[in-house]
């Protein structure tokens, strides 16, 4: 009865502790982004958002791009890419343009059957790599440091990303960090390398153990 009582008890801690996570970092997804108010307007000026010009990327401004997206024969991700931004008429820089498609390219090859939180957890990853001085300093370079990341070695990281990795990648560009932090992430199921045990976890989400 007690080893039932004490199970009870854990389970309780443990959704508490993720409605106490979601609830103080739900606001952090909709992060201020450079285009965002030139992008609502113009979508406002098309008649696909209603909402206000603010810059904040919020749901309604992700259901206009997608809308946007779909009449226009554009890959419905909700993110404004190079391609969606020259469709709207918005000048974005080649670089900006990459930067997503290839973060979502590795989301997308990393953490594909992981819940949404946890591709955003890889994007932000990359992210805190690109900003340490001991990794690349951009999100190419950290992608393909030479074997940094499983699914670039074994050819993963060549398939096309999927809506919802698009998405993380907008969020983790936004600033959304749900991994304080972290520079490391692994599978401790399949984890082959005894180092990357000896990193000091941060917190666990999905499969995935994040570390520093």
């Amino acid at each position: 009865m007690k080893k039932i009582f004490a199970i009870i008890i854990a389970i309780f801690i443990v959704a508490l502790s993720t409605i106490f996570y979601v609830a103080n970092n739900t606001s952090i997804v909709y992060a201020y982004d450079t285009h965002m108010t030139e992008i609502q307007s113009r979508l406002k000026q098309l008649g696909y958002y209603n909402g206000a010009v603010n810059g904040v990327y919020d749901d309604a401004t992700v259901g206009a791009i997608k809308r946007f997206q779909a009449d226009h024969g554009i890959y419905v991700s909700g993110a404004v890419g190079g391609v969606t931004a020259n469709a709207l008429g918005i000048n974005m820089t080649r670089q900006e343009s990459n930067d997503l498609y290839m973060l979502a390219k590795c989301i997308h090859a990393e953490a594909r059957g992981e819940p949404y939180i946890g591709k955003v957890a890889v994007g932000a990853v990359i992210l805190n790599r690109v900003a340490s001085p001991d990794f690349p300093d951009t999100i190419y370079g950290v992608i393909y440091q030479p074997w940094a990341f499983t699914a670039v070695h074994d050819g993963q990281i060549n398939l096309e990303p999927e809506a919802a990795s698009y998405q993380a990648a907008t969020d983790a560009l936004n600033g959304w960090d749900p991994t304080y932090g972290s520079l490391f992430y692994y599978n401790p199921a399949t984890a082959s390398s005894s180092w990357i045990f000896s990193r000091q976890t941060v917190v666990t989400i999905g499969d995935h153990i994040f570390a520093i």
